[in-house]
């Protein structure tokens, strides 16, 4: 396989690995060619490289800046905006774990703290299974809250070297 075809794999692929972990195909096919490509690009050359269109591009660099996957970039001279990507897998991994946390955890985790509240007589069955169902659920959302804090503060070798030890 030539450089190329494995280039074109990779983000073929990436763009699929994409909507597993909260976004859409063609803003995951962005972020590989961005993460793979030695130099900055701009719009121009990520339509040509994807074929895709000049909004969707535009679109999608937009939210992976908002996601902090991508910078812009400004070359001297240039007229033209640039963008460049993390290239350091656990700090695209911790990236992605922040976002989807504060997107999706952070707001379950206050729900249910709202919910955990009902009034009513905390003895009558039906409150009880709710309220014991809704901690359960708020028990388990905070632990993984704190790991999910904790392996995003952490180095990489210490955090994969911990991991293992679990494991084993």
């Amino acid at each position: 396989m030539n450089l190329t075809e494995a280039k074109q794999q990779f983000i073929s692929s990436w763009g699929a690995f994409g909507t597993h972990w909260g976004i859409n195909k063609t803003m995951a096919q962005i972020h590989a060619l961005l993460m793979v490509s030695p130099d900055p690009l701009t719009q121009d050359d990520v339509m040509e490289q994807l074929t895709i269109s000049r909004g969707n591009v535009n679109m999608n660099i937009r939210d992976l800046i908002d996601w902090g996957l991508v910078d812009r970039m400004i070359i001297p001279g240039e007229r033209k905006e640039y963008f460049t990507a993390e290239k350091d897998i656990w700090k695209v991994a911790t990236q992605i774990v922040k976002e989807r946390k504060k997107r999706e955890l952070d707001p379950l985790l206050k729900l249910l703290a709202q919910l955990e509240n009902i009034e009513g007589d905390k003895k009558d069955k039906a409150i009880k299974q709710f309220t014991d169902t809704i901690a359960g659920i708020k028990k388990f959302g905070s632990q993984a809250d704190k790991m999910l804090d904790l392996m995003i503060k952490a180095d990489a070798n210490w955090f994969l070297g911990s991991l293992i030890k679990i494991f084993k």
